[in-house]
């Protein structure tokens, strides 16, 4: 599907942040193991509402196509969604509750603004029935432009959804319909008007998609401009992936034409980096821009490695230390959520190893402009995993691709960084004070352009 910005999405991660990143450990991922507590309470939720007008050329997510008659003003009654809400129900009913209320809810697709209120409004109750939600609550919604109108969206930030997240995608005609989207440009302009003018809704985020068949730098370059006048607190910008069984994965082949060459993304990449920063976003996460104080709350329980539910078809948990896919056909997520009801659910396999552990943390830290928390790190898993880490990026700290910081932030140079290597220093609760190497993370933007090869070092040097 989409990829965020040259490192492959991940399988089991939520739809909404292009989740399939096929360097992060399988060992943690269970197809069979039920949803459980996790011994730091989980208090994020992801909704998977798998409903579309239709699917996309580029997308291999699991959804329902309704048809492109299926928008903000068809009836409210069709027995699709209907009867998966029903099955999205009882699985949150028999999933047993941590002790924490949550704190984020994301409803992901699919195309949840497809989804009839009041099929929303019976969702958010479960989970407050079930789970409990904090009053501040994040309660994020992913739109699309043609599926709502402005009384479609007051509805919606009635209910309690306080973050909506646009699907865009391109500002180019010919984009949208290279690509299959349902919507055109008009329809994104008047989305863009309707959520501008919704009083209710103050934290909104624009997706954008790099690499497309036939873009242009001038094209990517409108886009991220439009996007930036449009004035959202959060951009997402993510590259083309192009997966097998998908329309464009039969047509087109990565790198070649219509489709861009790799120094091309890498320069799509670092127009969304320059243009985006230089409009005042802090650039947070790999493909994430937000103003400051407007992250992704949600996001960051991924990118933190912390525990979170997930319910209905396809969907991904992190509970117990499992990570463990839903089936991604309806009629066998309906018999899942039968055999829940039965107790007939089959545990798998256990938690992951601790190097297949420090795997997950060091891919996921590294996506973000934080970086890696060396002295969590050490804790964690030890400090001679962490001085492996840092020898192995010995020639990257000198290349400027990744960076070293102290304990208050500061860039250390690479004289400081050998120094503290060769004094046996790298974090840890034994490191050298302040002037330690405290965090590592990976330069912005030529750090992150190199993330797939980056990462894949650290794996080495913690699996040797």
């Amino acid at each position: 599907m989409l990829r965020s910005t040259l490192l492959p999405p991940l399988s089991f991660f939520p739809s909404h942040i292009n989740p399939r990143l096929k360097l992060l450990s399988t060992a943690t991922t269970s197809l069979h193991r039920p949803p459980t507590v996790c011994e730091n309470s989980p208090t994020s939720a992801y909704i998977h509402l798998p409903f579309c007008r239709k699917r996309c050329h580029y997308c291999d997510f699991p959804i329902i196509a309704l048809g492109t008659s299926s928008s903000s003003s068809s009836p409210d009654d069709d027995p699709r969604i209907s009867n998966y809400t029903g099955l999205l129900l009882r699985e949150i009913q028999l999933t047993t509750p941590s002790p924490a209320p949550l704190k984020t809810v994301f409803f992901g697709g699919g195309t949840p603004s497809l989804v009839p209120p009041r099929l929303l409004s019976s969702i958010l109750a479960a989970l407050r029935d079930r789970f409990g939600v904090e009053r501040d609550a994040e309660v994020s919604m992913e739109m699309d432009p043609g599926t709502f109108d402005a009384g479609r969206m007051d509805d919606v930030v009635g209910l309690g959804v306080n973050r909506v997240s646009l699907g865009v995608q391109a500002f180019q005609e010919e984009l949208l319909r290279s690509c299959g989207r349902a919507h055109g440009v008009r329809e994104v302009e008047e989305a863009l008007e309707v959520v501008k003018g919704c009083g209710g809704l103050e934290n909104w985020s624009l997706d954008l998609i790099s690499s497309l068949p036939r873009q242009s730098e001038g094209m990517w370059e409108e886009s991220l401009r439009r996007a930036a006048d449009a004035g959202p607190t959060h951009v997402s910008v993510y590259d083309l992936q192009v997966e097998q069984g998908t329309k464009f994965g039969n047509l087109y082949t990565p790198g070649e034409f219509p489709l861009p060459t790799e120094v091309q993304s890498a320069n799509f990449y670092k127009m969304a980096s320059d243009m985006l920063t230089g409009a005042g976003y802090d650039h947070y996460e790999i493909s994430s821009y937000c103003r400051p104080g407007y992250e992704c709350r949600h996001n960051l329980t991924y990118w933190q490695n912390r525990p979170f539910y997930a319910f209905g078809l396809g969907s991904a948990s992190y509970l117990d230390g499992v990570r463990f896919s839903r089936p991604r056909k309806l009629k066998e997520y309906a018999d899942y959520v039968g055999r829940l009801g039965n107790g007939g659910v089959a545990t798998g396999s256990s938690a992951a190893e601790a190097k297949d552990a420090a795997a997950d943390v060091v891919m996921l830290s590294l996506r973000t402009a934080r970086g890696l928390d060396v002295n969590s790190f050490a804790r964690s898993f030890g400090k001679p995993l962490v001085v492996s880490l840092c020898e192995a990026y010995r020639p990257y700290v000198e290349s400027g691709h990744v960076v070293a910081m102290d304990g208050r932030r500061r860039r250390l140079s690479y004289c400081q960084f050998e120094s503290q290597l060769s004094g046996g220093g790298g974090g840890g609760d034994n490191g050298m004070g302040d002037d330690a190497v405290a965090f590592i993370r990976l330069s912005d933007p030529d750090g992150f352009l190199l993330s797939n090869e980056l990462i894949s070092i650290a794996f080495g040097a913690i699996s040797p």
